[in-house]
């Protein structure tokens, strides 16, 4: 098995809480990971992404070469579009439709999602309606790992597995909240796939 994925938000947006899990999975699974990440700054709402590669086999590089990608998971759509050229031909988007307008000459919404719809059976998830269905608006990246984990070649158990071992210290109910969020976000991409 071998998947290129990167990992897409601003700051704050829980970017590298996905990584954890899906690497804490990746890993029991018995498979080999390397990851690269940028954080960008949350009171400033830079960007943030992440590199994750993993495999079966030895990895010699933690970046993703250009046209490598098999999935692109963002929880902000414009940060989907930094990272286009990163996508293989047969690679996968799953964005969320939630907008975190930074920047004074952010784009047209119906311009972001025009290019990413160019691309192979991208996934719209608007993730700020399922977090407020759950009253938990801070699992949106959650929600968002749950609707891209059919691209990850990460077993969904095992990613329930990493949630609560990430989330266990916050208690009981933050762990379930989040596995809420996570199955919510599954039933949801699995509508579009």
């Amino acid at each position: 098995m071998n998947k290129n994925i990167i990992l897409a938000g601003v700051g704050g947006q829980g970017i590298l809480s996905i990584a954890a899990i899906i690497d804490w999975a990746a890993l029991k699974m018995g498979l080999n990971i390397k990851q690269a990440e940028v954080h960008g700054m949350s009171q400033r709402g830079g960007a943030v992404q992440s590199h994750l590669r993993i495999s079966s086999e030895e990895i010699f590089s933690d970046l993703i070469p250009l046209k490598g990608a098999d999935l692109i998971l963002s929880v902000e759509p414009m940060e989907a579009l930094r990272y286009l050229p990163f996508l293989s031909d047969t690679g996968r988007i799953v964005t969320s439709t939630d907008t975190f307008e930074n920047i004074p000459n952010y784009p047209e919404f119906e311009s972001i999602i025009a290019e990413i719809k160019k691309t192979n059976r991208p996934i719209f998830v608007d993730s700020k309606a399922i977090a407020k269905e759950i009253c938990n608006n801070k699992a949106v990246n959650i929600i968002m790992l749950g609707a891209a984990v059919a691209y990850t070649g990460i077993e969904p158990s095992l990613i329930e597995e990493g949630i609560k071992t990430l989330f266990a210290r916050k208690g009981d109910e933050v762990v379930n909240s989040n596995i809420e969020a996570f199955r919510r976000g599954m039933a949801r991409g699995a509508e579009q796939h």
